[in-house]
């Protein structure tokens, strides 16, 4: 085997060239790999001893992808798409052989290669579109004449990867290769039978579009308008693929390249890839001692079988992991369990587990009323109602009765886990971990160090995050942490510009607009106006316990801020204008005409600025971390990158300008975080 490169290999036997891919973790596409692949092909194609080769990766996948951290940066390394021409114009046939992923630019190398051949748990796919981009090396091009133009469609536009056993019906693999069997040397057997039945090389290029009418996009842009909603990067595939059905290979490839091009250099893609690396980085604990061992954890207990904490125990149900779960009253208990069951046979009706599925996860779960019975967890999570005096109370307990080396851990939204782990003889195994509702489903945990709480603990609470599906962020101990605590500041000022001028559906219709799934006030009639709400101790102080006190509480009501009828289908309430109307009279406020901009720099600016202050205070790790806890726990549009992401493409001196604006309206105490003050001054940004 020859060195073409670092992580190039040309070997030729028995008339195959193997070129071979080393390039850890995941063989990315990056210049190194397009050079010696360059050459490697270069050799092949002019040796005449070289029938047939076998393209093929070392470790543990195929070409995973694009090397994303080049996007942005002036080009460097051979061209991709001059190696594609060149592959897939080979006089000699090109044998894709696939294991692990591959996905994006790694697939596309696949497309154009004359043949594929996989190992059964092999995935492919072109995902772009979750980086806000879509392929740009003529997958757009390649994947419909395969697969037609529907499926093409879903797939690109979804980013879901395929296995390689849909894959060969579907027609993107030709051959799947038992689990085990040498991959190489089926590869090479592959192109010797290609070569003996002197099989034709197949160029998808010269292949037809099936199924590309004109109703077929349109039909499929209106079927996915809300879940494109705000999007540039799925308009831009369904146009690739328009042009994959209607125009030559070549001119499609230009449209393509230009649409490329376009989302590549766009704030969205900038966003979205900003996001895919913070992820990563959230993931990194700061000033955790350099090999932190975690401990095991095989069994949990959860103390509440509410919402919360039946949501939470599916999460361990789900990866295996027995649970013991608590309750104060018999009825709440089978209300919980009930729940749990009903939800895992929606989704068994669903055809997205067995019925068996549902059993073995049900078979994990041990309902009880004894808070002994937690006496030999892993790790405890409580959920229960946000009182710090009840939390105390629970913790003592469960000092005296859980194991040593247990971690304890409370679900609180807000309050103070120091003052918790007070209540125990060992604080350092006390930690916050705040899942976000619905528990089973949102992706968010915050983990919260408290200020005892030991390395070991906090790296367990970061891991079993991992393991239950869970991105985890770690976050210091203060009144609603990063998210809760940003989200005070928005909660505020769409309660005062309410008063000021605007109405509710004005400022949920701007929130909208911006990309939030739903406004402030849509999401307080969601969860309930009656949260935290109390019929004896309400004074009629705030439009929301004036609602309250009307017995208009939300949706389960059928009132809140807005009317629903018997579908939940809002509509605007002049009841609730003329409250506002005379609430702010009452209160001496003049109303005034209050536009878009301004709704919209009042409910976010604050956010960003309260986030500045977290920065600075070390409540956060980092401006990125931030951003990941809004984007999967408050519905922070990815395309946005999150609050400090998207301060940084606002400029934080306009921030800084319109805050200083809106100061007299901001409430009492309102003062601007130095740390962004530094920002504007310097020019620079929260965020690298």
């Amino acid at each position: 085997m020859a060195a073409i490169n670092e992580v190039i290999d040309l070997s030729v036997e028995d008339g195959v060239a193997v070129i071979t891919s080393n390039h850890q973790p995941v063989n990315a596409l990056s210049a190194i790999v397009r050079d010696g692949l360059t050459a490697a092909f270069e050799q092949a194609f002019g040796d005449p001893a070289v029938q047939a080769i076998v393209l093929t990766c070392a470790g543990r996948t195929f070409f995973a992808g694009a090397d994303i951290s080049e996007f942005g940066k002036p080009p460097k390394g051979a061209s991709l798409h001059a190696l594609f021409d060149r592959i897939e114009g080979a006089d000699k046939p090109v044998v894709a052989a696939i294991h692990g992923t591959s996905l994006g630019g790694g697939f596309e190398t696949a497309l154009v290669c004359h043949y594929r051949i996989a190992v059964p748990s092999a995935k492919v796919g072109l995902p772009e579109v979750k980086l806000g981009l879509l392929p740009g090396a003529g997958g757009t091009q390649r994947l419909p004449r395969i697969v037609g133009a529907a499926k093409a469609l879903e797939m690109m536009t979804g980013g879901a990867p395929v296995g390689a056993k849909a894959g060969l019906a579907m027609g993107l693999v030709d051959e799947l290769v038992p689990e085990g069997e040498n991959l190489r040397a089926a590869g090479i057997a592959f192109a010797k039978r290609v070569l003996a039945e002197k099989r034709p090389l197949r160029k998808i290029r010269t292949m037809s579009v099936a199924g590309g009418s004109p109703e077929l996009f349109a039909e499929f842009r209106k079927a996915n308008a809300k879940a494109f909603r705000g999007f540039e990067a799925p308009e831009a595939i369904i146009q690739c693929v328009e042009a994959a059905a209607t125009l030559p290979f070549d001119e499609g490839q230009a449209a393509e390249r230009r649409l490329f091009m376009g989302l590549v250099q766009g704030v969205q893609s900038q966003a979205q890839r900003y996001m895919f690396f913070s992820e990563r980085a959230a993931a990194k604990i700061d000033g955790l001692p350099e090999g932190t061992a975690v401990r095991p954890v095989k069994k949990v207990g959860i103390i509440g079988a509410g919402t919360m904490g039946g949501g939470i125990a599916m999460n361990f149900l789900n990866r295996g992991i027995p649970v013991t779960i608590v309750e104060t009253q018999q009825a709440a208990l089978d209300r919980g369990v009930a729940t749990i069951r009903k939800n895992y046979e929606n989704t068994a009706a669903k055809g997205r587990m067995t019925q068996d599925d549902v059993e073995k996860r049900m078979g994990l779960l041990t309902p009880t009323l004894d808070l002994n019975a937690l006496a030999d967890v892993d790790l405890v999570i409580e959920a229960v109602f946000e009182n710090m005096a009840i939390k105390k109370e629970l913790f003592a307990k469960l000092d005296a009765i859980v194991k040593p080396g247990a971690v304890l851990a409370s679900n609180t939204s807000y309050l103070d886990v120091n003052e918790i782990a007070s209540a125990t003889k060992r604080p350092q195994d006390v930690v916050g971990m705040h899942f976000f509702s619905p528990a089973n489903v949102m992706k968010l945990l915050e983990v919260v160090r408290g200020a005892k709480t030991a390395p070991d603990v906090l790296a367990t609470a970061m891991e079993v995050g991992k393991q239950i599906g869970k991105v985890a962020v770690v976050a210091g101990v203060c009144h609603g942490f990063i998210g809760n605590r940003m989200l005070a500041q928005r909660q505020a000022q769409a309660n005062a510009l309410i008063l000021e001028g605007a109405l509710p559906w004005d400022v949920d219709r701007v929130a909208f607009d911006f990309g939030w799934p739903m406004g402030p006030f849509q999401m307080s009639d969601l969860a309930g106006l009656d949260i935290g709400w109390s019929k004896e101790t309400s004074k009629g102080a705030t439009i929301r316990e004036r609602l309250c006190e009307q017995d208009r509480r939300g949706q389960k009501t059928g009132a809140g801020f807005y009317d629903y009828d018997a579908k939940r289908n809002r509509s605007n309430s002049a009841l609730v204008e003329k409250l506002i109307l005379d609430f702010a009279a009452e209160k001496g406020i003049q109303r005034r005409q209050i536009d878009d901009q301004e709704i919209l720099e009042r409910l976010v600016y604050p956010m960003i600025n309260e986030g500045a202050k977290i920065l600075s205070e070390g409540i956060a790790q980092r401006a990125s971390d931030i951003d990941v806890v809004w984007i999967y726990g408050y519905g922070w549009p990815v395309y946005r990158g999150g609050p400090m992401f998207y301060a940084d493409t606002v400029g934080a001196a306009k921030v800084v300008a319109a805050l200083q604006k809106h100061a007299p309206r901001l409430g009492e105490g309102f003062a601007i975080a130095p740390l962004l003050r530094e920002l504007a001054q310097a020019g620079k940004r929260f965020t690298g």
